[in-house]
This record gives structure tokens, sequence and C-alpha cells, in this order.
């Protein structure tokens, strides 16, 4: 058996991949909040068809089967509008979790972003601070966004990564 090839696209390379990462988003952090499958749905076609950078989404491959997201954002915390651009919308299916894909993919955005001369990213999380803080990241502060604390942490890149 050939071992596992993975790598990283995005929706605009690949807009096949738009609407599961878009339902795994939903899933995973809109569900509760009201909005509606469509709109996000809509929203990642909008990205796919529109090659920048920032609003880009990035999609980890093991062979051919997309298995975790995150996307660069100009902004997502509307609390702190000052800091852009965002690591945001992370997400591993649960079958591939615990394997360290998290890593592989967070490290082809980290460095996607840094060859294209950004100094540093930020994110908010309130549950996978420790696995952030083992890949680099520094926790900069705590945050109220929606009612609920978030740790928010920042990681400056290495420029030409």
């Amino acid at each position: 058996m050939l071992p596992t090839q993975y790598w990283v696209t995005s929706t605009c390379e690949r807009p096949d991949l738009a609407p599961i990462t878009a339902r795994w988003r939903w899933e995973a952090f809109f569900r509760d909040s009201g909005r509606p499958l469509e709109e996000i749905l809509a929203g990642a076609a909008r990205t796919a068809a529109e090659p920048r950078l920032m609003s880009h989404t990035f999609v980890l491959l093991a062979d051919d089967e997309p298995i975790g997201t995150a996307s660069l954002a100009a902004h997502d915390l509307d609390e702190r509008p000052d800091l852009s651009p965002l690591l945001a919308g992370v997400f591993i299916v649960p079958h591939a979790r615990g394997k360290g894909h998290v890593a592989r993919l967070i490290h082809a955005v980290e460095a996607r972003a840094a060859g294209a001369g950004i100094p540093r990213l930020w994110l908010y999380t309130s549950q996978a601070e420790r696995i952030y803080a083992r890949l680099g990241w520094m926790t900069e502060a705590m945050v109220q966004h929606g009612g609920r604390p978030f740790a928010l942490m920042k990681r400056d890149l290495e420029q030409g990564a």
C-alpha cells in the first residue's frame, strides 16, 4: 500500500470543494448562531470565484479526500477590527483528528501568508489554545465574543517561508 499523499489546495483552485468546506464551517461554527447554511454556501461560492489571499479558503487533502479546512480572513473578530489578517475556520473532520493534520494545514497556510509578505497572523479560539500554542502561537489576551471568552492569539511569520 502506498503512503498517503498530503497537500493543501484552495477552493479557488478546486471550487468543487467549496460546498463541503462551507458545510463543515456551518456545522462547527454557525449552526447554533442562526445563520442559515445557504448563506455560508453562497459566501463560499463567492470566495472560490475570487482568487484573493484574504478571504481565501484552504483545504487539506489526504490522497484526494478533503479532511480539513482553514481560511485567511481580513476581518473575523468584530470586537477587534484592528487585527488583520486572521486564521479562521480551522476544522479537521472527526475521523482524521489527533493525527497531526491540523499542524500540516496550519503550517501550509502560514507559509502561504509569509510568502505573500504577511508579517503576523491572528486567531481566536475557545477550545484549542493548547494546540495552537504547541504550533508556536502566543496568547495575547482574552476577549469576549458572542458573550463567551476566547483566547486571542498571534503568530509572527518568517518572511519568504
